[in-house]
This record gives C-alpha cells, structure tokens and sequence, in this order.
C-alpha cells in the first residue's frame, strides 16, 4: 500500500484549520495510506477527522522519524521553513507537496501568502497540485464524554502566547454578568492556566469544581466546548474547536486580525469576532494594545446577543407531540 505522509506538527489550533486539507487528501487517495506526523496529544482529535490512517507522534518538526516505506507522497502542512522540508525530504518521498522556499529551488510550489487565511492556505497548496478541496469540510462529530456540562458557558482564559491573552479580572467580569444572569460558567485551560483560572474565579465569586482548566483531557474538552451554550475565548485552539462543532461563540481577536485564523466567512453568522482593527507584535510578553481596547462591556455585549439569538432559535424549532 503506497503512503502519503503528511507533516503538521504544530498545535490544536493549526491542526483544525488542516482539516478541509486532510479530507481533501482522502478523498483524492483513497487507497493509500495516509499518515499524519503530530504531536500525540492531539490524537483524540485526529481520531475524530476520520481521514487519518495512522499517526506517527512528532512534538515538533525536528522531532519527525520516519522509519517506514518511502512515502510516494510527503505534504508539508506545517509551513515554508527549511527545516520542515529537510525533515521530509530525510523520508525520501517520491515526491513533496510544499509551499515553495528559495533554498530549495528544484520543489515546485505556490508561494507562501502570509495574509492567507489558515484554511484557505493549505486547500490552496493541495488545489496547486490539482487536489480538490472544499473549505467548508470543517466540521466534527462531536465526542461523548461521561460529564456532560450542556448549555453552559465556557470561558477559556488562557491562549499560547502572552500577547493574545485578555487579562483576568476582565474575564472575571464576564463570568460575574454570567452568573448574574443565572448561567451556568465554566472556566478552561490547561495546565498551565490553571492558576489563571483560579484568579478569575476567585475574583468572579465562582466555585472552584466549575474550574476545569488542568482537570480535563482533549476528549472531555472537546465535549464541553461541543455542548456548550456558547464560548467565550481569545484566539485559540479551542476557538477552532468551537467553529468545528458549530457553537456560538464569542472571541477576541489581537494581536493578528481574524481574516487570518478566526470563523471562515460562510460560517461567520454564528460568531462574533471582536477586534479593533490593528494588528501588532504576536511574540511580544504582555497582552497586545489592540486587544486591550476590546473592553468588558463590549464583551458583555456579544455575549447577550449570543445567547439571545440561541434562546430565539430555539424557541423556532418545530415542537412534535406524540399522540395516540
């Protein structure tokens, strides 16, 4: 069976916006063996892509080791960097699938766009090579999980970079208009931004069980986001999480705009996308100024409409009475 390797060995985020790409590779082979080289906590989500045969674990690209057969095809998914196509070209590939880089002047391929959005990014790269791909395959199935939080609201705290994290006593504000309101709150993160979490509620008067930032795996994440009422995030891998499950949400965008990474444009009727307009420094330590204008109440705001037009949905939905 002739394999076709893909590399995309970044985070959550990046591997969601990879998703139309994926299938669209699926599609294209489907005989083949499709492998995809990321890192291993992601796979409960590559699990639910259902476009992948196997997966080869790779924290990152210099993680990559290949011991199979020589792919007849290795993708880069991952970006125009030298290194990542080294990495591939180590696994002696018939041949590569790349956006083109001038040290390597022998591959073929589109050049990189860096105002691109993600997903229309890598659908380009496989369109290059005459792979058809459709942008609007984003969607997920959304897993089962044994603590189901439905109609909450989640409000993810953290984000991976300083530069696109709100800070905490805005978000406290929030949850405190939320719990006002008599909704139920949840606040997410990882490990690493438990402590975060524990500030906001502390500072928002929210039990500490309702912090599930560092107490949840990707699967019991990925549930909660799916059921929630509506998400409440930065610019965020679970952001995307929330656009491939089709709930509301709620995000704040800085320091890059959203036409990059936030909600494609067909399915933007379900989101509100704060931003202020300008773009600034994604590697900076402290939170980006254009974030820091988006305000408490213009988050409040769009977290009412939200959750109004969700009451007003479904209250349209047809009631079936069964009689007899």
């Amino acid at each position: 069976m002739a394999v076709v390797l893909v590399l995309q060995a970044r985070g959550l985020g990046d591997l969601l916006t990879a998703v139309p790409a994926l299938r669209a590779l699926r599609r294209a082979e489907p005989s083949d063996q499709i492998v995809l080289a990321a890192p291993h906590r992601l796979k409960p989500i590559i699990d639910l892509i259902t476009s992948v045969d196997t997966m080869v674990p790779t924290a990152d690209v210099s993680a990559l080791r290949w011991d199979g057969p020589a792919p007849k095809l290795a993708v880069n998914l991952n970006g125009p960097s030298a290194e990542s196509i080294v990495e591939l070209i180590k696994t002696d590939p018939g041949r590569i699938l790349t956006y083109r880089n001038p040290a390597f002047p022998e591959l073929e391929g589109p050049d990189w766009q860096p105002e691109m959005h993600d997903v229309e990014r890598w659908c380009h790269l496989l369109e290059s090579d005459g792979i058809v791909a459709d942008r609007r395959n984003l969607g997920l199935v959304p897993p089962v999980s044994t603590n189901s939080r439905r109609d909450c609201v989640v409000v993810h705290v953290g984000a991976g970079a300083p530069a696109r994290r709100w800070p905490p006593d805005r978000f406290a504000a929030v949850v405190r208009h939320l719990l006002v309101l008599g909704r139920e709150v949840v606040l997410t993160g990882d490990e690493f931004e438990r402590d975060i979490a524990l500030n906001v509620a502390a500072r928002a008067g929210l039990t500490q069980t309702n912090v599930l930032a560092g107490k949840q795996n990707l699967i019991d994440l990925a549930a909660t986001v799916a059921e929630a009422a509506l998400v409440i995030s930065g610019d965020t891998g679970v952001a995307r999480l929330a656009t491939a499950f089709g709930t509301r949400t709620v995000l704040l965008f800085g320091p890059t705009p959203p036409r990059w990474g936030g909600p494609p444009p067909h399915l933007l009727a379900r989101h509100i996308v704060l931003w202020a307009g300008q773009t600034g420094d994604p590697a900076a330590d402290t939170p980006d100024p254009g974030l820091l204008r988006i305000g408490v109440a213009d988050v409040i705001t769009a977290v009412e409409k939200q959750l109004n037009q969700r009451n007003s949905a479904a209250a349209r939905r047809p009631a079936y009475r069964r009689v007899g």
